[in-house]
């Protein structure tokens, strides 16, 4: 696997996009001082090198106000690895990460009903190898949710 560099003006376009990922090449390239063309390559290559993405993200309650469900895992250490990687395939979880502290493994996904959660929970997440218990929190209101706290760019991207 070849480390990809990341160099100033890259990190300076994916942290423009990242606030505010509309923004027009020719805006963009105006801002940092370069040509449109130049904006556009590395855009491109930045795609193609799957560090960037473009997706839209909706509000919550524009797709069946469905709550958000975080799920903390107990888990045996040894199985911590591959336990992540068998929740990362479950379609129903958006996010899965592995821990220091309360739990060793967060899952968290949209719901619309305790029945998908518990269905979810019992046929799915109990059922793995290494799984001790597994902890549910519901989110009931959301104060403040900013996609971009959840930024996460891939360990190759990560060098500069």
């Amino acid at each position: 696997m070849n480390t990809i560099l990341l160099d100033a003006l890259d990190h300076k376009i994916v942290a423009t996009l990242g606030k505010d990922a509309r923004v027009s090449n020719r805006q963009l390239a105006t801002e940092l001082g370069i040509t449109e063309g130049t904006i556009r390559t590395r855009i491109k290559r930045l795609q193609n090198e799957r560090l960037i993405q473009f997706t839209v993200v909706t509000d919550f309650q524009l797709v069946g106000s469905p709550n958000l469900v975080m799920l903390g895992i107990h888990a045996e250490i040894a199985q911590v690895p591959a336990l992540a990687k068998s929740l990362a395939a479950i379609p129903e979880l958006g996010c899965v990460m592995v821990l220091l502290g309360r739990y060793n493994l967060l899952a968290m996904g949209l719901f619309t009903s305790i029945e998908q959660v518990n269905e979810l929970i019992q046929r799915q997440i109990r059922t793995l190898p290494g799984v001790r218990s597994v902890e549910t929190s519901i989110s009931i209101h959301n104060y403040k949710y900013d996609v971009r706290v959840a930024r996460i760019t891939s360990a190759k991207g990560l060098s500069a």
